[in-house]
């Protein structure tokens, strides 16, 4: 069954919900990005395997992850440990890469309040998908961080970004690869604690820098 590799930073409140939901048989692979509460000591002790990665930035959290994530399994799935996505949802993104039926399926994010997805972030990632849109073909509406795909393929991409543009670059290589993205629908709720990245207008217009170099 599938790793999960679960990036976090100061993430100790929400980390229970998160690891108690995650489905059977899907691993949580937390990767402690720099945490100065007791994310690491929450996710031992929850039975999560925990990775250190000191280079602060979003993709070198996921790199990392991956690296560790089991190849004779197959698939590795992505997610957030704010708790903003439900680990119940994994499956739905899963399955079609269990099907053979794509090669990367991103969770397309339907809020459950208005208050979980702050308009700044989801104007950003409109604009942003519509670009990919435009430029690939693709009918991507949103690129969210619940993904999967088989994991020996995906570190094989060759990502390279280390900070806010993993998300996009590996979409946009994928593409590139000829791979079958597909998009299915997972919830998306307030996240637990205070936002570091795309919570904060600071945070979104760095992450929107980052992918905007990637489209150049």
């Amino acid at each position: 069954m599938p790793d999960v590799v679960i990036p976090v930073l100061d993430e100790a409140a929400a980390l229970p919900s998160v690891l108690r939901g995650m489905p059977a048989g899907y691993r949580p692979i937390v990767v402690d990005n720099g945490s100065t509460d007791d994310s690491r000591a929450v996710a031992t002790s929850l039975g999560a395997k925990v990775v250190i990665e000191p280079r602060r930035g979003f993709g070198a959290a996921c790199w990392a992850g991956l690296g560790v994530a089991d190849p004779e399994d197959g698939i590795v799935c992505f997610m957030d440990g704010d708790a903003s996505l439900d680990p119940g949802d994994l499956p739905v993104v899963a399955q079609p890469i269990l099907d053979g039926d794509a090669d990367l399926v991103l969770g397309a994010r339907c809020p459950t309040h208005r208050s979980a997805w702050p308009l700044h972030a989801r104007l950003a990632n409109r604009v942003l998908a519509a670009e990919v849109r435009r430029r690939t073909g693709a009918a991507l509406r949103d690129l969210g961080p619940m993904r999967a795909a088989r994991c020996v393929p995906l570190r094989g991409l060759g990502v390279s970004d280390r900070r806010s543009g993993w998300p996009l670059e590996m979409v946009l290589r994928a593409l590139d690869a000829g791979w079958r993205v597909q998009q299915v629908n997972v919830a998306y709720a307030p996240r637990t604690g205070k936002s570091k990245v795309t919570g904060t207008v600071r945070g979104t217009a760095g992450a929107v820098r980052d992918m905007s170099r990637l489209l150049r």
